[in-house]
């Protein structure tokens, strides 16, 4: 029997374990013929994909699909999209975006908009689910030409409603940046942390665990007005959704107890503000 003399392993070779994480980048941009927004460039990268469906309207619709499944520290997503001058685009997504636990640092979620000359887009991505003990780091860069307008909605829901899940310690950095032809027309920064004070405070969340805000611009400050009288009429009036109109920005925030019930507050408005026409197949209820 032969013996093996044990030999001492130095820190130079120590083996770290690097846990694999999520890299995705989508990007398309737009051209426009005969009236009707088609596909001019498309790239997709690691788990960011991007689909078309066929729709009856003349704008282009794209869904924007994470295979990775949902998002943890570290993570990455970059979505980019130019829309061409008077074009016609809606941007969504096939599900709800999950943000599960982090065992280090935020996941990020980089999005870059830009849209042509007399142009609009709809970013209209479905939910993000906050999971317990999730960070969350997402910022929204957009930028319109002359004449150009844009319907945006970024909801949160806080845990999961068939789970009964609260999600008390889950953080979010959310900043948006809009600009007419390089101008800063509309900027905003939300964060949470998972303080009591958050989570029940009449002037914050007021114990809700589902949240939105939509952000349209209009092409001028007339257009803008209108707007906000055409929503009067579908706003419920129990407080629990409000809008404000400055100027070409019309914006509307909403409170809801589950996600579902956020969803019935807001589809209406997202229908009534949309370029389209009409909202994407998967935002029906």
């Amino acid at each position: 029997m032969s013996l093996v003399a044990a030999q001492s392993i130095s820190p130079d070779h120590v083996f770290h374990h690097t846990m694999q994480r999520a890299r995705g980048a989508g990007r398309l941009s737009t051209k426009q013929g005969d009236n009707v927004t088609r596909i001019n460039r498309l790239y997709q990268d690691g788990c960011a994909k991007i689909r078309l469906p066929h729709t009856h309207s003349n704008a282009l619709e794209a869904v924007l699909i994470n295979t990775a499944g949902g998002l943890t520290g570290g993570d990455q997503m970059d979505w980019t999209a130019d829309i061409a001058d008077n074009g016609k685009a809606v941007l969504t997504t096939q599900a709800c975006e999950r943000i599960y636990r982090s065992l280090g640092g935020p996941a990020t979620v980089r999005t870059t908009l830009n849209v042509g000359k007399n142009a609009h887009l709809d970013w209209l991505p479905q939910e993000t689910i906050l999971f317990a003990s999730s960070q969350l780091d997402r910022r929204i860069n957009i930028d319109l030409a002359a004449g150009a307008s844009l319907t945006a909605v970024e909801a949160i829901l806080l845990g999961r409603d068939a789970m009964g899940e609260l999600a008390l310690d889950a953080q979010l950095r959310d900043n948006w940046r809009v600009r007419r032809s390089g101008r800063l027309l509309h900027a905003e920064a939300t964060r949470l942390d998972g303080t009591v004070a958050e989570r029940a405070g009449l002037s914050l969340l007021a114990g809700k665990r589902a949240f939105a805000t939509v952000l349209h611009v209009a092409p001028n400050a007339d257009a803008g007005a209108i707007a906000l009288a055409r929503l009067r009429e579908v706003l419920p009036t129990d407080g629990r959704i409000a809008a404000s109109a400055n100027g070409e920005r019309l914006v509307v925030r909403a409170l809801a107890q589950t996600g579902l019930a956020l969803r019935r507050l807001i589809v209406p408005i997202l229908a009534e503000l949309s370029g389209a026409g009409t909202l994407p197949r998967l935002w029906h209820l």
